[in-house]
């Protein structure tokens, strides 16, 4: 049977834009350019921005301004309201570098177009009610898989904090008890450790360096990452300053709750661990052991029979 040549054009279209999506969304915008390299160097052979474009290739040239463009008409056709959310999920992810909001709505119109691609030639195939709204899902659902993947990577960074959160404050508490301030022991903290937590705090420090003020840097923080038991402890801090209770004394009441919430989330989630192993021993390992164990014998009360 011979497909028909509009399903074969789209065949061909979703191949050939597979390599350039990966190729556009995953160039580094930290790739250092050799000729910026050689004019810092000294080499003064390259001058002018024309000649060092030129010795760009043809493909980053081509597919770099397409993605930037594509990704401008998209922020003008997505609701206001939807960006917002957006930049939310991405300052919840970290806000990764190589991944600013362009980048991510770019590739959110390629997805969708990818997805109704998909959906047509699964159309082409054979069209009934059935295949009608699994298409329909094909395309909705392709155009928010990066929302999808923000939103994991904004989870398991949240978990990660929350996680890191008490063995901080204990740091901080031996600091402050041993005779340093609150911001120098948030300084040693950031320096001595690791991870998405130490992140926020070097860049809670930047911003008071900054001049913002350390209330408002500590909401910030707390704005960036939503983690409540961040937010209980800055609400703690804020009132410890505003009464004149010792922070020290603070700091260790918030790490030893802190500890056993982190107790009490670990037995929470072994608690479930039964249930969720429930599915796929009923519906993996059963059947298989059932034909293992009773195969031999209803073998040989056939041949009975």
């Amino acid at each position: 049977m011979e497909l028909p040549i509009s399903v074969l054009a789209a065949a061909l279209a979703v191949g050939g834009s597979v390599p350039l999506l990966i190729y556009g969304l995953t160039a580094g915008n930290d790739r250092r350019d050799d000729s910026i390299r050689r004019n810092l160097a000294g080499d003064r052979t390259i001058v002018d921005d024309r000649t060092r474009v030129l010795q760009k290739s043809a493909l980053e040239r081509a597919i770099r301004p397409a993605v930037r463009s594509l990704a401008a008409r998209a922020r003008r056709l997505t609701p206001s309201g939807w960006i917002v959310g957006l930049e939310k999920r991405l300052r919840l992810a970290g806000s990764p570098a190589r991944w600013p909001i362009e980048r991510v709505l770019a590739a959110k119109v390629v997805a969708g177009i990818l997805g109704v691609l998909g959906a047509v030639y699964y159309l082409a195939e054979s069209i009934s009610g059935l295949s009608t709204i699994v298409a329909a899902l094909l395309g909705i659902g392709a155009y928010f898989v990066p929302d999808l993947i923000l939103w994991g990577r904004a989870r398991e960074r949240q978990q990660e904090i929350a996680l890191l959160l008490p063995d901080t404050l204990d740091q901080m508490t031996i600091s402050v008890e041993a005779g340093l301030g609150f911001d120098a022991a948030l300084q040693r903290v950031a320096s001595n450790t690791s991870g998405p937590l130490a992140e926020e705090i070097r860049r809670t420090l930047h911003e008071i360096k900054l001049g913002v003020g350390r209330q408002q840097a500590l909401q910030h923080l707390v704005e960036r990452s939503d983690v409540p038991e961040l937010r209980h402890f800055v609400y703690a801090i804020r009132q410890a300053e505003e009464y004149g209770l010792p922070v020290a004394q603070v700091l260790r009441t918030q790490a030893g709750e802190l500890r056993i919430k982190r107790r009490q989330r670990a037995e929470e989630t072994a608690l479930k661990l039964p249930v969720k192993i429930v599915f796929p021993l009923v519906v993996c390992i059963f059947p298989s052991l059932f034909i293992v164990l009773l195969g031999p014998a209803v073998i040989k009360i056939s041949d009975i029979f």
